[in-house]
């Protein structure tokens, strides 16, 4: 079963949220229509502008750990 993490923004340059799921459409939706109380719904953080897939949950949570960090590695910086 494939787990995503992924990236939410609020508009361009805005605030952005990052979090894990094992069903991507779904979870988006549910942003979108509000459904989740938090972070997101607080900010209006609605719109998917990024996204990558593992297949071991352990795999994303620790990659989602390490966005939320700063400490991104493969970046063009």
């Amino acid at each position: 079963m494939p787990y995503y993490v992924y990236l939410l923004a609020g508009r361009r340059n805005g605030t952005l949220y990052c979090g894990v799921t094992n069903d991507l459409v779904r979870r988006v939706w549910e942003h979108k229509e509000g459904l989740t109380d938090g972070f997101s719904k607080k900010y209006g953080v609605k719109m998917l502008v990024w996204f990558e897939t593992h297949e071991d949950i352990n795999a994303a949570i620790t990659r989602e750990k390490q966005i939320r960090s700063g400490a991104v590695t493969g970046s063009s910086r």
